[in-house]
């Protein structure tokens, strides 16, 4: 059996919650969230239908709030950083786009919920290696900023999930989303194959 859905979900220290700003990287580095939606959904010449990206932005003026992009439902939009500069802006001033929302669900909430019906992984340093471990179905991926997750909310996390890790080396979360999709698409695969899925 392969894996029918995959999420990621990036909290965000600094990520600006209005549509008042002039660059991604100037607005609480919302160019990191840009650059982990192109990796997780993303492919070459497609996009990943049974991928969702969720960001939880904790900057000003009014924290917290939800971004969630839909592979499901995404269309009419492109990889460059100004599509996505005027997509963000969009949703931030609360005007749709299609797979795109935004709402006032917490970290702590949003985390809860999914943990109800998903497994939950923690991606830090310090965690199991992701090589020693086979990925259960559906998963849930946690990852921090270009700062990391900070303390209160990684052990509010594990209290759901389980720590797992890349290595020692320091990746950007964009890179670590690419790393698990490719970790994900192989697993799948092999799973077909053992299934006898040709």
């Amino acid at each position: 059996m392969g894996f029918t859905l995959r999420e990621f979900l990036l909290y965000s220290r600094l990520g600006k919650t209005d549509s008042h700003w002039l660059n991604m990287h100037e607005a609480g580095r919302l160019d990191i969230v840009y650059e982990c939606i192109v990796t997780s959904l993303f492919l070459s010449h497609g996009i990943r239908r049974d991928v969702t990206f969720n960001a939880v932005l904790n900057g000003p003026p009014a924290p917290p709030l939800h971004l969630q992009v839909s592979g499901a439902q995404l269309y009419d939009v492109r990889t460059d950083i100004g599509t996505w500069e005027v997509i963000l802006k969009k949703a931030l001033s609360g005007r749709p786009h299609p797979g795109v929302t935004v709402n006032k669900t917490s970290f702590e909430t949003l985390l809860k919920t999914k943990a109800e019906t998903a497994p939950i992984y923690v991606l830090e340093e310090g965690g199991k290696n992701v090589s020693e471990i086979e990925l259960e179905l559906n998963p849930v991926f946690v990852l921090g900023d270009h700062v990391g997750l900070p303390k209160k909310v990684e052990v509010f996390a594990l209290r759901f999930g389980e720590k797992i890790s890349l290595g020692k080396t320091p990746y950007l979360a964009a890179s670590c989303i690419t790393v698990l999709n490719y970790l994900l698409d192989n697993q799948t695969k092999a799973s077909g194959e053992r299934s006898g899925d040709f």
